[in-house]
C-alpha cells in the first residue's frame, strides 16, 4: 500500500492519473466504499482526478479526511478500473521537546548521548546536528555520529566533561528544528565492571541494495569483547560486513540478510547482548517495457505481465497498446499465434513518441473474429537487446485450431511446440505422438491451460517424427491438427588454441569439426569481422576441416580469430586469441618538475610493449648522489601509482624533495629507464591556535595563532557574523581590538586582543595565514559567558486552587542553567512575604502552584540561574483563580404539566454558602419514568434570571411520566443535581389509527366490524370508545350521508344499510382530549337482495298489432339487475303472457296483439336473490291510428362539464311523430342547432362538449295527425367544486393545524382534499390527501420558528377545483439571544481566552450549529472553527500577546441565525493590558481635537441639509399627487351629480326606459363605473357591487322600480373556462400564479404584488337600521329576466396591502396605496349625493389585525353582536384574523330587494348555492305583498333563544318582484310533475338541503340572524 504523508501546514496533493477514450470520469472514494465528497476548504477532488487536502489548524483535523485509506476510480461507457490503496495521512503541528540525558563513561571508553524524542512524533524527527558548547561536531577520530543520531565519543578524556552536549532536530514535514536541553559527561576513573550496553537495536528494516547499520555498544573495564550471530548461528564471512566502532556495518544489503542478529558483548567480570532483526525489503524488478490493454478504446489495466488471458465478445473492437522504453529508440512489430501481423481494413498499427521520448505503438482490431484469437506479443528490438510481452485474447465462438507448420528443432536444445487454439470457449488442449498420449518421460512437458508442448534435451532418434494436438470443443467432440519435427544435429569445432608468438614467426592453426549434419560450411573472423586480404592470412578449406596460416607474423595480427561452422542446424563458433610479443620503449619520460606541501602532485611516466609492460618507480632522497631504493606502492598509502605508469603523491611532505626513477620492462627484450627531481614548496600553514576560548562579559581575552612556511608570511584576523553568512576582516585599529605580530624562529605569532568582551564578541574567530605558495586558517571558538537572561513566564493553565506555568528560556548567558526560582504571593502582599520555590530542575519548563484559594488574585515571578550569576526577575503574571463547582443542588424543584406535551418545571437557586461564585445558569434534565431507570436525560441549559426560575419542556411524549433534576452551573462548571420530581404529561387525542380493520357483509342491511385497538404508546390517554365514520358510495360516483357512531367495543354491527351498496368505512379511536387519527378507508358491500319496483313504466301503440313498452330500472336496485320480465295480460280470455329483456334494455316491442282490444302491462326486475316487486299497472290500447307518444322519461340529466351528452327522446306514433326539441330561457323556445347541439335520427338530443350554460330544462315535444306529447328533461352540468375557505387554529413548535370550510361542491360530493404546504422561502410544494369527511388537518415534524404557506384543493367526480388562497403561519420559536446579563470572556491572557457560551439562549427551537471567527485586527485572514454542538465554554489558543483581535460568533437554529461580533485584547507577556485601540495617530492633542469637531461640524451640516432637501422632495411630490387626486374627484363629482338629476324621474317612466346610461371615471388602479338601468343585466365581465336605490333608504313608493348603481374594477379576460382561478389576483401577478402555490414567490417582486392581507373598507351611516348587506362575491338581484338577456360570470378580486416583514405580521395593517384608491371612491359617491340621507355618511375602514381570541370571528365596528363562522378555537400568536363586518340585520321586515348570489345555471337554478344562502334566497322569494310583509314581521318578532341549527321548515317560494305569469306557474305550489315547468317540490327539497355545521348565516328556523347593528350601510370590497 502506498503511503502519502504531509503535514497539516501545507496540505498536499494526490494525483489520479488514468488515460481513456472516451474521456474517463476520475473519482475519489474512502476504503469503506464511500465516494470522497468536496468539503470546501478541507477536501477537494479536483477535474483531472487530482485529490487534494488543504492545509488546516490542529482543530479541525478529522481522522475519516486526514488520516484514511483512499482508492480512485476511472470510468467512462466500456468500463471502470480502481486503483491501490492509497493511506494518506496528515502530520499535525504539535509541541513538543528533545532532550538529551546525563551520561557516565569511564576514561578511555566510549561515552554515547542520545536525542530523546517523544515516541508520538519519533516518526517524524530526524537528527541533524551535535553541538558542543554551541560549536557543532562533525565525524572524526573521537565522535562519530551514527544514523540513528546518536552522538559516540571514543576514548573519553578528563577535559571531555568540562563541556555541553546539545542535539539539533528537524520535523520532516513541517521542517520546524528544535533544540534539546544541555547534557553533561562525567568522567571517573576506570574500575573493573561488567560490559552495560550503551547502544542497541531491536529491530530495523532497510531497502535491498541499502547501507544499513546495526548498533551494538557497551561500556565496562576491561574493555569488551564482541561477536555477532545470525539465526543463533556464527556471521559467515563477507566482505559486505564489516564490525565498526558503532556495531556492525552491512554494505549493499541482500533480502538474505533477513533475519535475527545477536551481538554477545562480554568480558572477564560478566557478558551482555543484544538482540535485534533485520528485514531487507526486496526492490519490485520493472522491466523496461509495460503492457497496456485496451477495451473498446478505454485502458482498462496497466500490466507488467507475461501472459495474460482476457476474453472478449465477437464483433467488438479492441485495442492493445505497447509502452517501452530504450535507447536508441527501439522498434515494435506485432505477432499472432508467431506470425507476423499485416495491416489491412481491420487491422491498424501505428505508435507515436511521449514526452519522455518512450515509444508507443498501438494494434487496433475492429469488429473483431473468432480468427482474431491467439497470443499476441509484441517485440522491441534495438541494438542494445530484445524484449517482448505477449497476452492472450480469447473471441467467443466456435473453438478451432489454426493450421500448424512443420517445425525443425536442434539437438541438445529445448524445442517448444504451439497449439494455435481460436474461439471459445473450449475444455482441454492434449498432445498425441504415435497415438500415445504426451507426456510419457521425464524430457516432456505439455501445458493444457495454453496447449504449448515443451521438449527438453531433444534427441534425434526420439524426438523425431509427427506430433497431433487434439482440442476438446464440446462434450465428445475434439477437433485436430498435426505439425511434423525434424531433428538436426549441430555442428561440433574441436577446441584450439595459439601458442606464444614473436615479431617475425610463423603460423598455422586447424579448425576441426569433429560432428554434426553435412553439408558443413567452415569461415573464419578476426575481432569478429572477416580476416581482411591485406593481413596475408591464408586460408584453407578441406571437407569438414580448415586452417589459417600466416607465414610473417607482426603486431597488426594481434585479435581474437574466430573458426564458424554451419550447417542447417545451427551456426557455432569457436574463438582464440593470438598474441604477438614486443619490447617496451616510452611514450611519456619524466622531467624534474616542484611540488607544493600537503598538496597533490603526479611523476608523468608512461610505455607501451606487448605483453603490457610494468612499470616500477625508485626514489632517492635529498639533493646528493641518488642512491635509488623501492618504493613500496599501495592504494591505501599516500603514494599510489596511476594506471599509466605515473606516480601520484596525494600529500606532498618536505620529506619528498629527491631523485625519482621509472625503469620499464616486460621480458621481451632489454628494460628501459630514466630519472628525475623533485623540488618541495611549503605553503603558509597554521602550526598551532586554541579550538575553545571562554571569558566572562566585560573581561580581557587574548587569542593566539602561530604560522610556518616559505616567508614572506602574512597574517589577518576574521569574524564570522552569523546572520550575514561571511566573514569579516577584524580591523586593528578598532577600540576594543588589538593585533600582535612577531617571528619566534622560522614561524610567525599573531596575537588578538579584546577588551572589554561583550556578548557579540562570542562566535567564531579564524586566524589566516598567506604566503606565495597557499594559504591556511585556524577556527577559534570565543564564548562570552553573562548571568542568563530571565525566562519568559506565561499561563498554562488556571484551576480553582492551582495555577499551571510554562516558561521558555531566552539567552542563557552561554553557561548551562542550573536551575530556576519562582516566588508567587497574594496581590496584596510584598515580595519579601512571598511563597519560593528554589532550584526547579533546568530540564522542566513548566510547574504548577498548588495550595491556593479559589477566586483570589496572586503575583508570580521567575529568576533563572547558571554558574555565572542569577538573572533579573521575569514578567510579573497577575493570575486569578477560578471558581469552584457549587455543592448545592437548587431549592423547591416542582413540575405543572401544562399540555399533553409540555411539562412546566419551576424551582429556586442552591443556598448562597452552597453556590462557590455566581450561578450562571441551569441544566434542566428529563427523562421518561422507568422502574429500571433505562432511559437516558435530555438535558436543557438555560441562563440564570431570578431567584426563581421556570422552563418549559417541550416536544414531549403525550400522556406519560417524566422524571426531571436541575443542576446549577457558574462559570466552573455544574453541581450536584437535585433529587428527582415526576409529573405526567397531559392527555391528546390517539396518534394512530386502530390498526386491522376488518369489514364482513352480515347481510343486505348490515356490516359487521373488527379492529385492533392502538397501542398504550399511541393512544395518549385513557380511552374512551373508538367512533365509526361511514358512507355510501352511490352508483352515480356521488357520495351519501356521512354518518357515526361510537362504541367502547373493538367491534360493532352497523345496521339500517342500503341494500347492495358500496359503503367507505373509517375508524378512530379517542379519549378525552378528543378524536385520534382516522384508518384508512375500507369498502364493503351489502348482501344482495331482491330489487324494487321499476321507476316508471310507459306504454303506446305503435300500430294495430304492435306496442311499445319502456321502463326506468328500479329507484333501488338491491343487486345485479340479471333481467327485466315483461308482463302483458288481457281481460277476456285471461292470458298473461311473460317476456325476458336483457338487463341493459329498457325497451321492448310487444306485437300480434289484438286490434281495439285493452291490454294490461306491468314489469318487474329480477336480481340473484329473486324477482322484485311489481311496477304499476298500465292498460294500452292497439290502435290503427296511433297516436304519438313518447316512451322517454322525464327526468334530470346529470353530465360533467366538457365532454359530450345525449338527452334521449324515443317516440311512437302511426304515422311516425316529428320531434321538435325546446329550451327554457324564461320561456321555452326552439333549442339552438349550430356545430355543438344537433339532433339525432332517433330524435335525441346531442350536445358537443358540454358548457356550465347548457345547464336548464329541455322539452321534446313529439306529434303526428292524431296527438301530441312531449317529456321535459332537466340538464345538470357538473363542475368543478369551489374553492374552500382555508384559516389556521393552532400551532405549536412542531406542528400546525389548519380547518377549512368547503365551498360550492360543483353538483358533484366532494371525492376528498388536497393540501400543498411550503416553507416561506422554499419553492418545493409537499401533498397530502385528505378525506372528503375531515374539516381539519394537523401538519406533524414541521421546523421550529418557521413561516409556512398553506392552500387547499377540493376534488369532486370532475376533477380538481379551484385552489384556495394561499395562507401563512409561523412555528412557535425563533432565532438563538445572546443574554445581556451575561459575559462572554471567561478569562483572557497573553495566548488564550476562554469564552463563556452559556450566554446563549435557543430561542425555543434547538441549536443545530455554531460558527467562530477571529483574526487579529490587522489580519484580513479569519480562522474559522465549526461545531455542530453547542458547549458552555470555547478555549481560543495560541493567540498572540498584546495584539487586538475581533471575534464574531454565528448561532444557527431552525428559525435562522444570531451573529454576535465584539473585539478583545490579550495581555502582555506581563499579565498586563494593552492601549486600547486608537484609529489615528495622535499629533499635537489640542489641534487634533479642533479637527475632530470640525469633521463632526461639518458631518452632522451635511446629513441635516440632505434630509431637509428630501423632506422638500416629498412634500412636492405628495403636493403633485394630492392635486391630480382632487382633479379626477371633481370629475367623479360632476358625474356623479349629472347622474342624480336623471335620478328624479318618475316611476312609470323608469319601468318603460329601457336604455342604460353609463359613465367611466378613471381612478388608479381601479374604474369607477356608475349606471344607471332598469332591468338585472351584466354588461360587462366585471367584477361588480351592485347599489340599489332601496339599499339607499328609499320609501316604499318607489320599490316598483330598481336604478343600480355598480362599481367596477377591471378584472382579467378569462380564456379557459371557470376552471381558472382568478379571485386572487392582484395587481402585478399573472394567472400563473392561480394555479401554482410556488409562483407566489414571484409576484413578490412588484410592490403591489406583494399582499399577505386582505383589508376592506366599510361605508357606514348613523341613522335609524335598515338592513345591511355584505357583499363579497359576484351578486345579483333577483329581477325578473327579460328574454334575450344574457349573464355573463364574474370574478372577485382581492386588494391586499403589502406586508412582508414578520414584525408587519403581527401589527396592524394599513398602507397609503390601497386604502387612498378606495378613499377616493368614496368620496366619488359621497359628492354623487345620491339621497339626502348619505351627505352626512361617514367612511371608516377596518383592518385586518392580530386576533387573540378567536379564529375566524366577523366583527363591524362597535357592534355587540358577532358571529362566529367556524368554531371558537383559541388563536396562536402569529395567526393573523381576517376581520370583515358581516351586518346583522335588525329588521327584516325592510328587507326588500335582498341581493343573492348569482346561479351557476341559466335560469335560477339555486342547486348550486351554498346552503344559507339557499334557504335565504326562499325566505325572501316565497311570499308576496302583505304575505310577505306578515312573514317578514313574524321573523322580526321571533326571539333568538339558541346558537345550534336545524334543519328549517320549507317555505313557500315567492319571487321579489311582480312575476309574470309564467313564473307564477313555476312557482305554484302543487303544480304537476308531469307538466313542462319546472318540479318544484324537487327544486325547493334540494334548495332546502341546509348543512348543520355552523357556517351557516341563518338562525335555528332558517331565518337570517337578527343583531342590533347601528350601522346604516355596509359595503364591502374584499
Amino acid at each position: 500500500m502506498q503511503e502519502v504523508v504531509f503535514a497539516s501546514t501545507t496540505g498536499t496533493l494526490v494525483p489520479c492519473p488514468a488515460a481513456a477514450v472516451p474521456p474517463a470520469t476520475l473519482r475519489w472514494y474512502l476504503a469503506t466504499g464511500e465516494e470522497s465528497y468536496n468539503v470546501p476548504g478541507i477536501r477537494h477532488v479536483h477535474p483531472n482526478g487530482t485529490l487534494q487536502i488543504f492545509h488546516f489548524p490542529p482543530s479541525s483535523f478529522s481522522k475519516v479526511i486526514h488520516d484514511n485509506t483512499y482508492y480512485c476510480t476511472a470510468e467512462n461507457p466500456s468500463g471502470k478500473i480502481r486503483s491501490q490503496y492509497v493511506h494518506i495521512k496528515a502530520v499535525l503541528r504539535e509541541p513538543y521537546t528533545v532532550r538529551v540525558a546525563d551520561q557516565t563513561a569511564m576514561r578511555g571508553s566510549v561515552a554515547v548521548f542520545k536525542c530523546i524524542i517523544p515516541s508520538s512524533v519519533e516518526n517524524y524527527i530526524t537528527v541533524v546536528s551535535w553541538e558542543r558548547d554551541t560549536v557543532p561536531l562533525v565525524s572524526g577520530p573521537r565522535f562519530l555520529i551514527t544514523s540513528t543520531g546518536a552522538l559516540y565519543i571514543l576514548d573519553v578524556q578528563k577535559e571531555d566533561e568540562l563541556f555541553n552536549y546539545r542535539c539539533m532536530t528537524r520535523h520532516r514535514y513541517t521542517s520546524e528544528t528544535r533544540q534539546s536541553n544541555s547534557a553533561r559527561l562525567f568522567v571517573p576513573d576506570p574500575t573493573n565492571s561488567a560490559p552495560a550496553i550503551l547502544d542497541g537495536f531491536e529491530k530495523r528494516e532497510v531497502m535491498a541494495s541499502h547501507r544499513v547499520e546495526l548498533p551494538c555498544k557497551a561500556s565496562g573495564h576491561p574493555a569488551p569483547k564482541y561477536r555477532w550471530l545470525k539465526n543463533n548461528r556464527p556471521l559467515e564471512s563477507d566482505s559486505r560486513f564489516r564490525q565498526s566502532a558503532t556495531g556492525l556495518l552491512i554494505e549493499r544489503a541482500q533480502p538474505s540478510d533477513t533475519g535475527s542478529y545477536v551481538c554477545e558483548v562480554w568480558n572477564s567480570y560478566g557478558n551482555a547482548e543484544v538482540i535485534g532483526r533485520l528485514t531487507v525489503k526486496g526492490r519490485t524488478q520493472v522491466s523496461p517495457a509495460i503492457f497496456f490493454l485496451l477495451i473498446s478504446k478505454y485502458l482498462i489495466d496497466k500490466v507488467n505481465i507475461s501472459n495474460v488471458t482476457v476474453l472478449f465478445q465477437n464483433l467488438l473492437n479492441i485495442s492493445l497498446m505497447c509502452h517501452v522504453k530504450g535507447t536508441p529508440q527501439p522498434a515494435v512489430t506485432w505477432t499472432l499465434d508467431d506470425d507476423v501481423v499485416t495491416k489491412d481494413s481491420r487491422h491498424r498499427i501505428g505508435h507515436s513518441i511521449t514526452a519522455e521520448g518512450n515509444v508507443v505503438s498501438y494494434l487496433n482490431i475492429s469488429h473483431t473474429q473468432v480468427r482474431d484469437s491467439g497470443v499476441y506479443r509484441c517485440t522491441c528490438n534495438n541494438s542494445a537487446g530484445t524484449v517482448s510481452y505477449q497476452a492472450r485474447i480469447n473471441v467467443r465462438g466456435p473453438a478451432d485450431i489454426r493450421p500448424m507448420k512443420n517445425l525443425t528443432a536442434i539437438a541438445g536444445r529445448v524445442m517448444y511446440i504451439h497449439c494455435h487454439v481460436i474461439g471459445y470457449p473450449y475444455y482441454s488442449i492434449k498432445w498425441y505422438k504415435n497415438s500415445n498420449l504426451l507426456p510419457f518421460n521425464d524430457r516432456q512437458r505439455a501445458f493444457e491451460n495454453n496447449g504449448t508442448l515443451k521438449l527438453l534435451n531433444v534427441q534425434k532418434e526420439l524426438d523425431e517424427g509427427e506430433y497431433s494436438c487434439h482440442v476438446l470443443v464440446q462434450p465428445q467432440l475434439f477437433k485436430n491438427q498435426s505439425v511434423h519435427i525434424t531433428v538436426k544435429v549441430p555442428p561440433f569445432i574441436q577446441p584450439f588454441e595459439f601458442p606464444r608468438y614473436s615479431i617475425g614467426h610463423r603460423v598455422f592453426v586447424p579448425c576441426v569439426v569433429r560432428s554434426g549434419d553435412l553439408p558443413i560450411s567452415i569461415t573464419w573472423e578476426k575481432d569478429g569481422k572477416p580476416i581482411n586480404a591485406s593481413l596475408g592470412v591464408t586460408i584453407d578449406n578441406i571437407d569438414f576441416t580448415s586452417s589459417m596460416r600466416i607465414s610473417n607474423l607482426q603486431r597488426v595480427h594481434n585479435g581474437t580469430y574466430t573458426c564458424i561452422a554451419q550447417n542447417d542446424a545451427a551456426v557455432v563458433k569457436y574463438q582464440s586469441q593470438l598474441i604477438v610479443r614486443v619490447p617496451p620503449r616510452f611514450k611519456v619520460q619524466p622531467q624534474d618538475q616542484d611540488g607544493i606541501y600537503g598538496k597533490s602532485v603526479i611523476l608523468n611516466c608512461s610505455a607501451d610493449g606487448e605483453p603490457r609492460p610494468t612499470i616500477e618507480w625508485k626514489y632517492s632522497k635529498g639533493a646528493g648522489v641518488p642512491q635509488f631504493q623501492p618504493i613500496a606502492l599501495n592504494s591505501g598509502f599516500r603514494v599510489q601509482l596511476l594506471g599509466n605508469g605515473s606516480l601520484l603523491i596525494k600529500h606532498v611532505l618536505e620529506e619528498d624533495a629527491g631523485y625519482y626513477l621509472c625503469k620499464v620492462s616486460n621480458d621481451v627484450g632489454a628494460d628501459v629507464s630514466k630519472s628525475m627531481y623533485l623540488n618541495v614548496k611549503i605553503p603558509a600553514m597554521i602550526t598551532s591556535y586554541p579550538n575553545n576560548s571562554l571569558a566572562t562579559k566585560g573581561e580581557k581575552i587574548e587569542m593566539s595563532c602561530k604560522a610556518h612556511g616559505e616567508k614572506p608570511i602574512m597574517v589577518r584576523w576574521e569574524k564570522e557574523v552569523e546572520k550575514e553568512k561571511q566573514s569579516h576582516m577584524i580591523n586593528p585599529d578598532m577600540w576594543r581590538h588589538t593585533v600582535a605580530v612577531k617571528n619566534v624562529g622560522d614561524e610567525v605569532v599573531s596575537t588578538l586582543q579584546i577588551y572589554p568582551t561583550m556578548r557579540e564578541d562570542s562566535g567564531f574567530f579564524s586566524c589566516h595565514a598567506i604566503n606565495s605558495y597557499g594559504e591556511d586558517r585556524g577556527i577559534l571558538q570565543l564564548t562570552v559567558q553573562e548571568p542568563p537572561e530571565p525566562p519568559k513566564v506565561e499561563i498554562r493553565e488556571v484551576k480553582e486552587r492551582t495555577i499551571a506555568l510554562r516558561w521558555t528560556m531566552g539567552f542563557d548567558g552561554n553557561s548551562p542553567i542550573t536551575g530556576y526560582d519562582i516566588e508567587c504571593k497574594n496581590k496584596t502582599e510584598t515580595w519579601e512575604r512571598a511563597r519560593r520555590t528554589r532550584d526547579v530542575s533546568p530540564t522542566l519548563y513548566q510547574a504548577t502552584i498548588i495550595e491556593l484559594h479559589p477566586s483570589s488574585t496572586y503575583n508570580i515571578r521567575m529568576f533563572a540561574k547558571n554558574h555565572i550569576g542569577d538573572s533579573e526577575p521575569s514578567n510579573e503574571l497577575t493570575v486569578t483563580t477560578d471558581e469552584a463547582d457549587p455543592e448545592g443542588p437548587p431549592q423547591d424543584v416542582t413540575l405543572e404539566a401544562i399540555t399533553s406535551q409540555s411539562i412546566k418545571v419551576t424551582w429556586k437557586a442552591p443556598q448562597k454558602h452552597l453556590q462557590n461564585g455566581v450561578i450562571r445558569g441551569y441544566q434542566v434534565c428529563h427523562r421518561e419514568h422507568s422502574i429500571n431507570g433505562s432511559h437516558q436525560f435530555v438535558c436543557i441549559s438555560m441562563e440564570a434570571t431570578r431567584e426563581t426560575e421556570s422552563l418549559s419542556l417541550n416536544n414531549l411524549k403525550k400522556f406519560t411520566e417524566y422524571e426531571v433534576v436541575v443542576q446549577a452551573s457558574n462559570s466552573a462548571g455544574p453541581g450536584p443535581a437535585s433529587s428527582e420530581v415526576r409529573a405526567t404529561t397531559m392527555e391528546d387525542v390517539p396518534s394512530r389509527a386502530p390498526e386491522k380493520v376488518v369489514a364482513t357483509a352480515a347481510s343486505p342491511e348490515s356490516i359487521s366490524l373488527s379492529w385492533q385497538t392502538p397501542s398504550r404508546e399511541a393512544l395518549n390517554g385513557v380511552l374512551q370508545g373508538f367512533r365509526i365514520i361511514y358512507w355510501a358510495n352511490l352508483l352515480d360516483g356521488e357520495l351519501g350521508e356521512i354518518r357515526n357512531v361510537t362504541t367502547q367495543k373493538a367491534q360493532l354491527e352497523l345496521e339500517g344499510l342500503e341494500k347492495y351498496t358500496n359503503y367507505s368505512i373509517q375508524v378512530l379511536a379517542f379519549t378525552r382530549a378528543g378524536d385520534g387519527v382516522r384508518s384508512d378507508q375500507i369498502y364493503i358491500r351489502t348482501k344482495e337482495d331482491v330489487p324494487g319496483p321499476p321507476g316508471g313504466v310507459k306504454a303506446a301503440a305503435a300500430s294495430s298489432s304492435v306496442v311499445y313498452v319502456s321502463w326506468l330500472p328500479p329507484l333501488k336496485l338491491n343487486g345485479v339487475i340479471r333481467k327485466y320480465t315483461v308482463f302483458c295480460s288481457s281481460s277476456y280470455p285471461t292470458v298473461v303472457s311473460e317476456f325476458e329483456v336483457a338487463p341493459d334494455e329498457f325497451l321492448h316491442r310487444v306485437h300480434n296483439l289484438s286490434r281495439n282490444r285493452k291490454y294490461s302491462i306491468w314489469v318487474m326486475a329480477v336480481t340473484a336473490a329473486g324477482r322484485g316487486n311489481s311496477s304499476d299497472v298500465i292498460t294500452v290500447e292497439p290502435l290503427a291510428k296511433a297516436p304519438a307518444k313518447i316512451l322517454t322519461f322525464s327526468g334530470t340529466v346529470t353530465t360533467p362539464w366538457m365532454r359530450d351528452v345525449v338527452l334521449p327522446c324515443r317516440a311512437v306514433g302511426d304515422p311516425p311523430p316529428a320531434i321538435k326539441w325546446l329550451k327554457e330561457s324564461g320561456s321555452p323556445a326552439p333549442a339552438v342547432i349550430d356545430g355543438r347541439r344537433s339532433i339525432h335520427g332517433n330524435g335525441s338530443f346531442v350536445i358537443k362538449t358540454v358548457k356550465a350554460e347548457d345547464s336548464g330544462y329541455y322539452t321534446c315535444v313529439a306529434s303526428n295527425n292524431w296527438g301530441t306529447d312531449e317529456i321535459i328533461l332537466n340538464l345538470q352540468v357538473q363542475v368543478p367544486p369551489d374553492q374552500p375557505r382555508l384559516t389556521v387554529t393552532k400551532t405549536t413548535t412542531t406542528s400546525i393545524t389548519v380547518s377549512w370550510i368547503p365551498g360550492d361542491n360543483g353538483g358533484s360530493s366532494i371525492r376528498g382534499y388536497i393540501l400543498q404546504y411550503s416553507e416561506d422561502n422554499s419553492e418545493k410544494w409537499g401533498s397530502i390527501s385528505i378525506s372528503p369527511s375531515e374539516r381539519s388537518y394537523r401538519l406533524e415534524n414541521l421546523n421550529c420558528g418557521t413561516w409556512y404557506k398553506f392552500t387547499l384543493t377540493a376534488q369532486n367526480a370532475v376533477g380538481p377545483g379551484r385552489i384556495s388562497e394561499i395562507i401563512e403561519a409561523k412555528t412557535h420559536g425563533k432565532e438563538p439571544q445572546f443574554s445581556k446579563e451575561q459575559e462572554l470572556f471567561n478569562s483572557i491572557n497573553g495566548t488564550c481566552v476562554k469564552l463563556n457560551l452559556i450566554g446563549w439562549n435557543d430561542g425555543g427551537c434547538p441549536i443545530t450549529s455554531f460558527t467562530l471567527e477571529y483574526r487579529p485586527l490587522d489580519s484580513p485572514v479569519w480562522t474559522k472553527v465549526k461545531h455542530t454542538s453547542l458547549k458552555k465554554s470555547f478555549n481560543l489558543l495560541d493567540l498572540q500577546e498584546a495584539t487586538w483581535y475581533e471575534l464574531q460568533m454565528k448561532v444557527y437554529n431552525s428559525a435562522g441565525l444570531a451573529e454576535k461580533r465584539v473585539k478583545f485584547a490579550t495581555l502582555n507577556y506581563d499579565g498586563s493590558t494593552i492601549p486600547p485601540l486608537v484609529k489615528t495617530a495622535v499629533k499635537g492633542p489640542v489641534k487634533k481635537t479642533s479637527n475632530e469637531g470640525m469633521k463632526m461640524m461639518v458631518t452632522i451640516s451635511c446629513i441635516l441639509v440632505g434630509m431637509v432637501l428630501l423632506f422638500v422632495l416629498l412634500m412636492v411630490l405628495r403636493r403633485r399627487r394630492r392635486e391630480q387626486r382632487l382633479k379626477r374627484l371633481r370629475d367623479a363629482k360632476s358625474l356623479a351629480e349629472m347622474l342624480m338629476s336623471k335620478n328624479t324621474r318618475p316611476s312609470d317612466t323608469m319601468n318603460k326606459q329601457q336604455q342604460t346610461l353609463r359613465m367611466h371615471i378613471d381612478i388608479p388602479r381601479a374604474q369607477l363605473l356608475i349606471e344607471e338601468r332598469d332591468t338585472m343585466e351584466t354588461v360587462d365581465d366585471r367584477s361588480t357591487v351592485l347599489l340599489t336605490d332601496n339599499d339607499f333608504g328609499e320609501t316604499a313608493k318607489q320599490k316598483s322600480a330598481t336604478v343600480t348603481h355598480s362599481v367596477h374594477y377591471q378584472s382579467l379576460s378569462q380564456a379557459t373556462g371557470p376552471l381558472v382561478d382568478v379571485s386572487d389576483v392582484r395587481p402585478g401577478t399573472s394567472k400563473s400564479s392561480l394555479s401554482n402555490p410556488t409562483s407566489r414567490r414571484t409576484a413578490k417582486a412588484g410592490p403591489a404584488a406583494r399582499n399577505r392581507y386582505a383589508s376592506q373598507w366599510t361605508l357606514n351611516r348613523p341613522h335609524p337600521p335598515v338592513s345591511v348587506h355584505t357583499l363579497s362575491t359576484d351578486w345579483r338581484l333577483g329581477t325578473p329576466r327579460v328574454a334575450g338577456s344574457v349573464d355573463k360570470e364574474s370574478d372577485s378580486y382581492s386588494v391586499s396591502p403589502s406586508q412582508d416583514t414578520d414584525r408587519a405580521r403581527s401589527s396592524m395593517v394599513s398602507t397609503e396605496s390601497a386604502s387612498s384608491t378606495y378613499e377616493e371612491l368614496a368620496r366619488a359617491y359621497e359628492h354623487a349625493k345620491m339621497e339626502e340621507q348619505l351627505r352626512h355618511a361617514k367612511f371608516t375602514i377596518t383592518e385586518c389585525f392580530i386576533s387573540d381570541t378567536s379564529s375566524e370571528q366577523m366583527t363591524a365596528g362597535t357592534n355587540d353582536y358577532t358571529d362566529s363562522l367556524t368554531s371558537s378555537t383559541p388563536s396562536e400568536s402569529g395567526i393573523c384574523r381576517f376581520t370583515a363586518s358581516p351586518p346583522k340585520p335588525q329588521d327584516v321586515c325592510r328587507v326588500i330587494n335582498m341581493a343573492v348570489p348569482k346561479a351557476h345555471r341559466p335560469g335560477g337554478e339555486l342547486v348550486h348555492l351554498p346552503p344559507y344562502l339557499r334557504m335565504d334566497f326562499l325566505l325572501n322569494r316565497g311570499v308576496s305583498g302583505a304575505s310577505r310583509e306578515a312573514a317578514m314581521g313574524q321573523a322580526c318578532l321571533e326571539p333568538q333563544k339558541t346558537r345550534s341549527l336545524k334543519r328549517p321548515a320549507l317555505l313557500e317560494p315567492t319571487p321579489m318582484e311582480v312575476p309574470t305569469s309564467r313564473d307564477m306557474q313555476q312557482w305554484q305550489p302543487g303544480t304537476a310533475s308531469t307538466l313542462p315547468q319546472r318540479e318544484a317540490g324537487t327544486d325547493l327539497a334540494q334548495a332546502a338541503k341546509i348543512s348543520t355545521s355552523q357556517e351557516s348565516l341563518l338562525d335555528s328556523r332558517g331565518h337570517i340572524k337578527q343583531s342590533n347593528n347601528p350601522y346604516a350601510k355596509s359595503y364591502t370590497l374584499v
